[in-house]
């Protein structure tokens, strides 16, 4: 850890002893050149935390972005974001391009369009991804021959195998919610109640920031789920996965009244899969009695399955999980 991490960490207790110093030494540029790989971004500034180790799951790094004009002394809610290694700088991922986290919350956050709030970008492991991300309870409702479907994917494709057959997300959730929910608490001025703590992710990552609203719903008060993979696997014949899903969404989907969920989907490539299925689990969420109020799904015509075409829609599911206080009243 540099020093520069160390005030970041540690430097807003030591503000209150007067040591002004390690208040200065958080705002370094958000232009910056990047050093060790850390993200350059245009807004704000990264804190990497490179390798963090885990008893659930293989060791990743975790990248949390702090606002400009970052304020010790004030408390911020928190958005966790999977794939953390596409959120920030195209230059660093093998498909050169990102979502654009800092440009969007950073002018959001100027604009006073949003709550004040941190994001912690969760790196995927590439040959883990599949398993963290796949939910395992509708997996386990799965027939046996059913489950060889999945797993048959997942022994072809390197980066999508699951562990000893099965998935790993549980265990993928339990290290969110037990080892760096509480790192990030500890470390860092944070709001840590459930309407204060957001989870949000695309295809897979969508899919698991479902599952972890369902299985946390104590814990996180919203998710953000663009072009959720609800297919499971790459193709709609003969899958076994989206009833699963349903039938896992009728029996733990929380109350309404407490949370938010933001789907959205494209039309083209991957996106084009998933109409009738997200169909049907937003019918689900419509019997649940999820309104206006704390449920959108979207489609965007014509928008395929990449981080650009998320990163231009990115607005829209920041606002509907952070609208800032004086900003919701203006609009109703």
């Amino acid at each position: 850890m540099n020093l520069i991490q160390f005030c970041l960490l540690h430097g807003w207790r030591l503000l209150h002893f007067g040591f002004l110093i390690f208040y200065f030494l958080i705002f370094v540029p958000g232009d910056s050149k990047a050093q060790n790989g850390i993200p350059i971004v245009r807004s704000g500034q990264i804190v990497r935390f490179a390798s963090f180790k885990s008893k659930f799951v293989a060791e990743r790094n975790v990248d949390v972005w702090l606002p400009d004009g970052f304020n010790p002394s004030k408390k911020y809610a928190v958005v966790y974001m999977q794939d953390g290694q596409m959120l920030f700088d195209s230059s660093g991922n093998w498909v050169k391009q990102e979502w654009g986290v800092d440009e969007t919350f950073g002018r959001l956050l100027n604009e006073k369009k949003i709550r004040d709030c941190i994001v912690v970008g969760i790196w995927n492991t590439n040959d883990h991804r599949y398993g963290d991300y796949f939910p395992e309870k509708p997996f386990n409702l799965l027939s046996e021959s059913e489950k060889g479907i999945i797993r048959a994917l997942g022994q072809t494709i390197k980066h999508r195998q699951f562990v000893n057959g099965k998935p790993n997300s549980d265990d993928y959730l339990r290290f969110l919610v037990k080892e760096l929910k509480p790192f990030i608490d500890r470390n860092f001025p944070t709001l840590r109640k459930r309407n204060d703590t957001f989870i949000m992710g695309s295809s897979m990552g969508g899919l698991i920031s479902l599952y972890a609203l369902c299985e946390y719903p104590r814990v996180f008060g919203g998710a953000a789920c663009l072009s959720t993979h609800v297919t499971g696997i790459f193709t709609n014949k003969n899958n076994p996965f989206p009833q699963v899903l349903i039938q896992y969404l009728n029996q733990k989907l929380p109350k309404p009244r407490q949370h938010r969920f933001y789907f959205d989907r494209g039309t083209t490539t991957l996106d084009s899969l998933y109409e009738p299925h997200q169909l049907r689990v937003d019918s689900v969420f419509r019997f649940r009695g999820f309104k206006t109020e704390n449920f959108q799904s979207l489609i965007f015509q014509g928008e395929p399955h990449t981080e650009t075409a998320w990163k231009k829609r990115l607005e829209i599911p920041v606002l509907f999980l952070l609208k800032s206080s004086s900003n919701q009243s203006k609009s109703e």
